[in-house]
């Protein structure tokens, strides 16, 4: 619960502050221009800096590092609570961005090195799953309910009282090997890794209100092409690699950190469109918003502890992973029939627990088989990798489902926009037929994550496959 639960503040300060963009904006006298960098700069350091804290927290200690990390993570939201202005929140939320890509490697290799028995394994990876999955629509009801009736700023304190019940925790109950104190850090490879990182992030964060042919985007892109290649061709040289290929050679290791990237890419679709669906077609308030994530996020928990976690002994990864993207897929093809009219109760909700259960099914199985026979040294650069592809996913399902959900909006009002006195209600329908066309497309993702899933992950039961703390053994160089 512990490490959970700092995992859980990582993921949700994604998306608490969303809700309350709008006041902050407002109270600091930010533009519409510069406002995206109160989310991107977060996204950003973290995105960019995984790979880093997980090969920090190898050599460094794992406990010591995710301490480290907690509290850092409560004295940068204390900063960014208290900002007097634009720039302070924007470097507050960096720095909180920056501890994260520390925090959530460390959590994950804690969990990973801790708990070795596939039964028990089961249990903490179910709970792990449940937060790291649920922790998106959790943000939306906390920032919610903090945004009504308190303000804005409580978005970034309500951070520092659950760092210190977890540091607290971390100091009692978590026990770790030391760190490799011998070992040194690729530089070379963080400079090409971390920036080539840093670069596909920020590019799919500008495609976003600048168009994918934007002359920055694509020359981000290209940068991050470039330097992505030159880091995997440095690591096949390096003494001592950033990232050791070996992790991501292994056939189950890399369809998890795929399917992953494709089910977080359809997930965030959802969270961006439901948003503005609830808020702006059906007028809902904040409060009311994050509560309809609610039963969501109850799905994602079950579907997570009490059948993934429960069945994952005694069958293979992928017998769940795939049933789990075909219910996600069908909840998406549901919410393609909503319209300006629709009701919550009988359109919305079944959708959100399809979702929710299909994602509870899902992640639970990818954590724990992605982090599966890893060795002790190599656990916290795999757990990056995991939460890396959880990131980037997670950029690409904002920029690129929204470039297609306002693009065929723009297309389908200038079409249908033929009696000026109905103006009002052809933009609200084109709206909701622009999220709607965009939802087909992360059903699809979802499809094509099942089907990665299927054919990649061939990992048997623990139980009767390779124990998770015997190592995958090295290739001999």
């Amino acid at each position: 619960m512990v490490i959970a639960l700092a995992q859980l503040m990582v993921v949700l300060d994604a998306t608490i502050v969303n809700i309350a963009l709008p006041s902050a904006q407002r109270d600091l006298d930010m533009s519409d221009g510069n406002r995206q960098w109160v989310i991107t700069a977060y996204t950003l350091a973290f995105g960019g800096l995984l790979l880093l804290g997980g090969r920090v927290s190898d050599l460094v200690g794992r406990k010591r590092t995710f301490v480290i990390g907690l509290v850092g993570f409560a004295a940068a939201s204390a900063i960014g609570g208290a900002a007097a202005n634009s720039m302070m929140l924007f470097g507050a939320r960096a720095l909180q961005g920056v501890f994260a890509a520390v925090l959530a490697p460390s959590a994950l290799s804690l969990l990973t090195t801790t708990f070795t028995d596939p039964r028990e394994r089961g249990k903490a990876f179910g709970i792990y799953g449940a937060l790291a999955g649920s922790g998106s629509a959790i943000g939306f009801i906390v920032g919610g309910v903090l945004t009504e009736y308190l303000n804005w700023r409580w978005c970034l304190y309500v951070n520092v009282p659950v760092a210190v019940v977890a540091v607290i925790g971390a100091l009692v109950l978590l026990h770790d090997r030391p760190g490799h104190a011998g070992a040194r850090l690729d530089v070379p490879g963080v400079v090409l890794g971390c920036g080539g990182l840093v670069a596909l992030v920020y590019g799919f964060s500008e495609a976003q209100p600048r168009g994918w042919t934007d002359a920055l985007v694509l020359a981000l892109f290209a940068l991050a092409l470039v330097l992505l290649a030159a880091f995997v061709w440095w690591q096949t040289r390096a003494p001592m690699p950033l990232l050791p290929l070996h992790i991501i050679r292994d056939r189950d290791r890399a369809g998890c950190f795929l399917t992953m990237m494709l089910a977080v890419i359809g997930m965030f679709g959802l969270f961006l469109f439901m948003t503005y669906y609830l808020q702006v077609i059906l007028g809902y308030s904040p409060v009311r918003t994050g509560l309809a994530f609610l039963p969501m996020t109850v799905a994602i928990v079950v579907g997570s502890t009490q059948i993934a976690a429960r069945l994952l002994p005694h069958v293979s990864p992928r017998t769940l992973m795939v049933p789990g993207m075909l219910l996600a897929s069908g909840g998406m093809v549901i919410l393609t029939q909503m319209t300006v009219r629709s009701e919550y109760v009988s359109e919305i909700l079944p959708a959100l627990l399809l979702m929710g259960l299909g994602m509870g099914l899902t992640f639970m199985p990818v954590f724990s088989t992605a982090t599966a026979g890893v060795a002790p040294r190599d656990s916290g650069v795999t757990s990056a990798t995991v939460n890396t592809s959880q990131q980037v996913g997670g950029s690409i399902g904002t920029a690129l489902l929204n470039t297609i959900a306002t693009s065929t909006s723009a297309s389908w009002i200038t079409a249908h926009l033929t009696d000026p006195s109905q103006r009002e209600l052809v933009v609200r329908e084109g709206i909701v037929h622009g999220y709607t066309v965009a939802i087909w497309v992360a059903a699809g993702v979802m499809l094509l994550a099942g089907l990665v899933a299927g054919l990649m992950v061939t990992a048997k039961a623990p139980k009767h496959g390779t124990p998770a703390d015997r190592p995958v053994p090295e290739p001999v160089a």
